[in-house]
């Protein structure tokens, strides 16, 4: 079956078609998740939540806005940082072990082998290093634009200025219009 026949399907409820999509984006799906949240059991919760949110949400997909991967990208980046902004969530920080934070260290300098869990490695590391460090940011940790600023000790300006530079770049390095 082809790719727009399998999304059609899936926009008209055929269980078939929920299957082979989620078999076919789970993994990529959940490493993003993952990337955000930090946590294997919350992150395969939202991947759940992610895909019934798709499947109740099928008819608002329209290619002409988007591949349909990016859609699926979208509902689960901001799923995630929904999770991340809710009061349960914080308050599950507030007493983590050591380990935990060592994770997160070790995570801040191995930003190249992280990315590549939706197969993008290969595009971002052709841009400019102060690109990856948006990007990486505004996509994958979650941040806003303000904490961008202010985590990467620039004008908040300069980081929706670059934002648009580096995500132009990259649509340029994926040849999407």
């Amino acid at each position: 079956m082809q790719p727009d026949q399998l999304i059609e399907k899936f926009q008209q409820k055929d269980e078939s078609a929920f299957a082979k999509i989620y078999e076919l984006y789970s993994e990529s799906i959940f490493g993003i998740i993952y990337s955000v949240l930090h946590n294997q059991e919350l992150s395969e919760e939202v991947l759940q939540d992610v895909f019934l949110k798709a499947w109740n949400n099928a008819a608002s997909y329209t290619p002409e806005k988007g591949r349909f991967f990016t859609w699926l990208l979208n509902i689960a980046r901001n799923a995630a940082i929904d999770k991340t902004r809710s009061k349960a969530f914080k308050n599950s920080k507030q007493n983590q072990n050591a380990a935990y934070f060592v994770d997160i260290l070790e995570e801040k300098s191995s930003f190249s082998s992280r990315i590549d869990a939706i197969g993008i490695k290969k595009y971002i590391e052709v841009l400019e290093p102060i690109c990856k460090k948006v990007i990486h940011l505004l996509f994958f940790k979650g941040y806003t634009q303000k904490e961008t600023a202010e985590a990467l000790e620039i004008p908040l300006g300069t980081v929706k200025t670059r934002n648009r530079i580096c995500i132009n770049k990259l649509r340029e390095v994926l040849d999407i219009k």
